[in-house]
């Protein structure tokens, strides 16, 4: 039964983090599988899966504050002109944006501008946190 327990939190580790980074993922089907097979505490579902996409969100962090180094080269997903439209916005709207970082596609940019915005960590991390734990209890609770 643990090694079976342990991959289930694995996996639903696995697809937070994949969710909460720029990579296309949806952690919310594993999560509800595993709240409804009712076999793990919901609370304990909750948070691996905030864990996991909040992981996510660092690395996006991380990457937008070393992507100033790599925004003029020609495989940069973003041109010059899009970059600074979207640090403009972000600084127009500032840190608030973090508190949307739950939303899918999105939110992952806001987590990269954060990066890119030097904002700094800890308060990254509260309102990621925030957000992100906020969309898996909502979720947990419908369920």
């Amino acid at each position: 039964m643990w090694p079976a327990s342990a991959a289930a939190l694995a996996g639903l580790f696995a697809s937070a983090f994949l969710a909460g980074s720029i990579l296309p993922a949806q952690s919310e089907i594993v999560l509800a599988a595993l709240l409804l097979a009712g076999e793990h505490q919901a609370w304990l579902l909750v948070l691996v899966a905030t864990l996991g996409n909040v992981g996510g969100a660092v690395l996006n962090y991380g990457l937008g504050r070393s992507a100033d180094r790599f925004r003029h080269r020609s495989w940069f997903p973003l041109s010059a002109a899009g970059w600074d439209r979207s640090a403009a916005w972000f600084n127009r709207w500032g840190v608030a944006t973090l508190l949307l970082s739950w939303l899918p596609v999105v939110g992952d940019g806001f987590t990269v501008l954060a990066g890119a915005a030097r904002t700094p960590f800890p308060l990254f991390l509260g309102l990621v946190t925030l957000a992100k734990a906020g969309r898996y209890l909502a979720l947990a609770a419908l369920l």
